[in-house]
């Protein structure tokens, strides 16, 4: 079943969700997806970030948790997300 597609999830609304990014190590990318993130998130919510690097330094991850409040707001985070050209993959 493909919960990205038909609006269906295992979900219980609202949840502390952690959403994780990959891409090239870079300030951009860092603010790029704090803004996408950002710009779905209800007001007054807040979004915690935890970043790691790969042991080259060249990629990093970037974990946001914050409060999801409906399966159709992670979609439209995760589609933002995939489409930027510096995101590698979201989890």
């Amino acid at each position: 079943m493909d919960y990205m597609t038909d609006n269906k999830s295992p979900l219980q609304f609202p949840c502390p969700y952690p959403l994780k990014v990959m891409g090239k190590n870079s300030h951009e990318f860092y603010a790029e997806v704090s803004a996408i993130i950002g710009g779905h998130i209800a007001e007054g919510d807040e979004v915690t970030y935890h970043s790691q690097t790969s042991s080259g330094d060249k990629y990093i991850s970037i974990t946001a948790t914050f409060t999801a409040r409906s399966q159709e707001q992670l979609n439209r985070i995760y589609q933002d997300l995939n489409q930027h050209e510096l995101v590698v993959m979201t989890l």
